[in-house]
């Protein structure tokens, strides 16, 4: 072995060492909490000191809790499954008749998964509101979200018409619904929240915020 190549290996193991004593090499990426049943809200909207903010407002232990959605993994068990109704107004739902559903209602052993905007000051956005925008799904196939009354769907976000999809809250709206899944697999659903405020009319933005779904077969 020639002197050349014995000395690069020793400065690439004193690089190497001197990386490891000062902390510098890549750190192992933290695995996601899997959030499995319990209250959640999703899409937890906040403006403060001019930014808006979205997280995920963790219930489902004895304190709420605010998390990053890039830290959290929703799960959603095969007892979500459900079958979807006939007729032409749940069309948007569903494979084969079937379909995986996190309930509007409070359900043993299920996410209750919704939203809240008690956090956007009153006055700071124009009409009191900020727009939720799907602006992405990215999984097996389709999602949705809709809620029923007498037995009727209002879809309210539903990829499979194309997107973005848009929905005007309310500030200080907690609200929950139904979250559909078209088939089992893994998705990643991309949501954005703008506000236009009330004293320039210029619109802010939370950013593109990611939420990753497991759906078990």
């Amino acid at each position: 072995m020639s002197a050349m190549r014995i000395r690069n290996r020793l400065l690439a193991g004193l690089v190497l060492t001197a990386a490891l004593l000062a902390g510098t090499t890549t750190p192992v990426a933290a695995a996601p909490l899997v959030l499995t049943s319990g209250h959640v809200d999703v899409i937890d909207v906040d403006y403060a000191a001019g930014a808006l903010t979205v997280n995920v407002l963790d219930g489902t232990g004895p304190t709420d809790v605010e998390r990053n959605p890039a830290d959290v993994l929703f799960r959603v068990p095969n007892t979500a499954k459900v079958s979807v109704p006939g007729g032409s107004s749940w069309a948007f739902l569903g494979t084969g008749g079937q379909a995986w559903v996190l309930p509007q209602s409070n359900t043993a052993g299920l996410l209750w998964a919704g939203w809240n905007t008690t956090e956007v000051p009153t006055g700071v956005f124009q009409n009191n509101r900020v727009t939720f925008k799907l602006t992405g799904v990215s999984g097996p196939a389709g999602f949705s979200i809709y809620t029923v009354s007498g037995g009727a769907p209002s879809v309210l976000f539903d990829s499979g018409n194309g997107l973005p999809d848009s929905l005007n809250v309310n500030r200080n709206t907690h609200a929950h619904a139904n979250w559909g899944f078209d088939a089992a697999g893994t998705y990643a659903v991309t949501f954005e929240v703008t506000g236009k405020l009330a004293a320039t009319g210029s619109t802010v933005t939370s950013g593109p915020k990611t939420f990753t779904f497991e759906v078990l077969p």
